[in-house]
């Protein structure tokens, strides 16, 4: 049972599902096709009726578990500790993207400089999670907009993309999520995403394919309609970092 009282075979839209006539060939291939149901991370109404505390002790019991039936002894000083580890490091560090309140806080402010040409922000961090597989996903974001007349701190555009990265993902989405967000604090639709990273679900399992990397784009506004400014965009992009 999940914890709001619905069967695992029932699905979010109440229709009944019968997980055992999906056998491991069809699940893996969605899986290994990165298959997205959503542009929504999908969470259930009462994703959150649970405090950070309970959904540790909670997770802590469940792989304590996972890790008996793979055979682990938890009596090593090593190991019986890491239930507890892996379930605070889900609910207060690598899923802590889940939560809304989470959600970084972006005041806006005037353009006074007039500066009116685009911002772009690049190699930026990303460090999150494959939905199929919960293994990494390793890589950096480039994000640019134009100011309307208002802007953001620096560091709001790199914790706008780390809180939709922590959390299980598709990247397809996590570029729609970091430019969805970003149209709407800033109150612009001159907004461009670019993210390449490697999915460590392809590289260490499956086609085991250690070198490929996954590219995604979101070019709305200017950024879309005009070839000069997402071609400048790409350029600044692909020019290297200034060295410290």
């Amino acid at each position: 049972m999940k914890p709001n009282g619905t069967s695992l075979n029932t699905p979010s839209n109440g229709q009944s599902l019968d997980f055992d006539l999906l056998n491991d060939l069809t699940v893996d291939e969605m899986g290994d096709e990165h298959v997205a149901t959503s542009m929504e991370t999908p969470l259930r109404d009462d994703a959150f009726e649970l405090n950070d505390d309970t959904k540790t002790a909670l997770i802590e019991e469940h792989f304590r578990e996972i890790m008996n039936i793979l055979g682990l002894d938890l009596t090593d000083d090593s190991l019986k500790g890491t239930p507890r580890r892996v379930a605070k490091m889900y609910v207060k560090e690598i899923f802590s993207g889940l939560n809304p309140a989470k959600k970084p806080k972006v005041a806006l402010f005037e353009n006074k400089y007039h500066y009116n040409e685009m911002l772009v922000e690049k190699n930026i961090t990303v460090q999150s999670h494959c939905e199929h597989h919960f293994v990494p996903i390793l890589g950096r974001a480039h994000v640019a907009y134009i100011s309307s007349g208002k802007v953001i701190g620096l560091s709001k555009l790199n914790r706008i993309v780390q809180y939709f990265a922590k959390r299980p993902q598709v990247q397809e989405r996590l570029t729609v999520q970091i430019a969805s967000e970003l149209k709407k604090v800033l109150q612009t639709d001159d907004v461009a995403v670019v993210i390449d990273a490697r999915h460590l679900c392809v590289s260490m399992r499956g086609v085991q394919d250690v070198n490929s990397s996954t590219v995604t784009v979101h070019y709305s506004g200017k950024f879309k309609e005009d070839d000069a400014t997402r071609q400048e965009f790409l350029r600044h992009v692909s020019e290297p970092t200034a060295a410290l």
